[in-house]
């Protein structure tokens, strides 16, 4: 039996983030290993790689934007109501100025692996993708422990569903397949029901029909090194 949360009408139902966040946990360890297990040499490879690279750092730079456009300057109207708001918002932006300064490093340092598979190149991203996972993680659960029960306190569901709508809209829509089978991946069956049953019904229709096969595809391709992806 699964025991994540379960929606209530009169709160926002914040676990939405927390499968969010896994997305972002399982792809930043993965990354790491992936730019390691490309063969000196491979620049083929090393552009797959690049290219699923290129749509982690663009994924992760839109969910901060839009936290940083939305959820603070709610909390911060709210400082007066949250006793700790205030000083919880700063530490979310400074851990976000953070992460951004970590994935400057990382885009700094792919081109020249993507043109060369260098081994040398390869572990000097490798390494930086693991100095930006170091932040990152710090950052994810600091947000599950402080930031969530502070939303769930004080914003309207209306405004928390506003969010997640403003997440929507950055997903280009021949991804969306891909980015819900991102979120379903490591979801338990009540999590992958929540998911399915807020997707309108022709996305539901299409995820039946081919979005499954696609997302699976997917991730055989790109973690060919690994033995392939989910098979679900």
């Amino acid at each position: 039996m699964s025991s994540s949360p379960t929606p209530g009408p009169a709160r926002p139902y914040t676990h939405e983030m927390v499968v969010v966040h896994r997305v972002f946990r399982r792809e930043s360890a993965l990354l790491p290993r992936l730019v390691r297990a490309v063969p000196d040499g491979d620049t083929e490879r090393a552009a797959v790689v690049g290219a699923h690279l290129t749509e982690y750092v663009t994924g992760l730079h839109h969910h901060h934007t839009v936290e940083d456009e939305t959820i603070w300057p709610l909390l911060r109207e709210r400082a007066d109501a949250v006793a700790a708001g205030t000083d919880t918002v700063a530490r979310m932006e400074e851990q976000h100025a953070r992460i951004d300064r970590s994935l400057t490093e990382v885009t700094a340092r792919a081109p020249a692996w993507q043109r060369t598979a260098g081994r040398m190149a390869a572990e000097e991203l490798a390494t930086a993708l693991e100095e930006h996972r170091a932040a990152l993680l710090e950052h994810l659960d600091d947000e599950e422990r402080l930031v969530l029960p502070l939303v769930e306190q004080h914003l309207s569901v209306a405004e928390w569903d506003a969010v997640g709508r403003r997440g929507l809209e950055t997903v280009p829509k021949d991804k969306l397949m891909l980015a819900l089978g991102s979120l379903l991946e490591d979801a338990d069956p009540r999590e992958r029901a929540y998911f399915l049953d807020k997707a309108p019904l022709i996305g539901r229709l299409l995820w039946r029909a081919f979005g499954r096969r696609q997302y699976a595809a997917a991730c055989r391709a790109l973690r060919a090194p690994f033995h392939g992806g989910p098979q679900r």
